[in-house]
């Protein structure tokens, strides 16, 4: 091992202009802290795909748009963890989208075209960003292809356990739906 997977504070500053680090096969690099066992390494790639985390072929995708992390705060992705793992997802069988990563465009056409997504949580984005529809937060929006829900950030859950309480409620219906 080299110093740098030795040390994930120096693997963590290296990646953070990037999503992920390609060494010189070609495979993705994970982050600091991400285990390839359990978290599979992103897809990302430039020219129209997306940088995503996790595993797009199950058709739940969840986008956010954390303009400081990759993807989430390190409390807010334990939140999403502890959140999916008790609806019994993983990172295997979700898709997580940082919209703030200036790879991914901010097109709803083009999201839908690429992770051909059926279940769409909205964390903290605007459904107007996105040129959709007024949602209201903890409601959905019914489309031909996906259902779209509309949340708070795991911050604003945080700052207001009411919030956490409503988002809860809902989104157990909306994936075990």
């Amino acid at each position: 091992m080299n110093l740098i997977t030795k040390n994930p504070v120096a693997l963590h500053a290296l990646m953070s202009e990037t999503l992920f680090g390609v060494d010189t096969d070609g495979a993705a690099v994970p982050q600091a802290g991400e285990d390839l066992r359990s978290t599979p390494a992103s897809e990302g790639k430039q020219g129209g795909a997306f940088a995503y985390r996790g595993d797009k072929s199950n058709g739940v995708l969840f986008i956010l748009r954390y303009p400081d992390y990759p993807y989430f705060s390190p409390q807010a992705e334990e939140a999403f963890i502890k959140t999916i793992g008790a609806l019994k997802l993983t990172w295997q069988n979700v898709a997580v989208v940082n919209l703030a990563n200036p790879h991914n465009p901010n097109d709803f056409k083009q999201i839908m075209e690429f992770f051909q997504p059926t279940k769409i949580t909205l964390l903290g984005v605007e459904p107007a960003s996105l040129k959709l529809p007024a949602i209201g937060h903890n409601a959905y929006m019914k489309g031909r292809v996906a259902t779209v829900f509309n949340t708070f950030s795991f911050e604003e859950m945080f700052a207001d356990p009411e919030k956490k309480k409503l988002f809860w409620s809902e989104f157990k219906t909306f994936i075990n739906g």
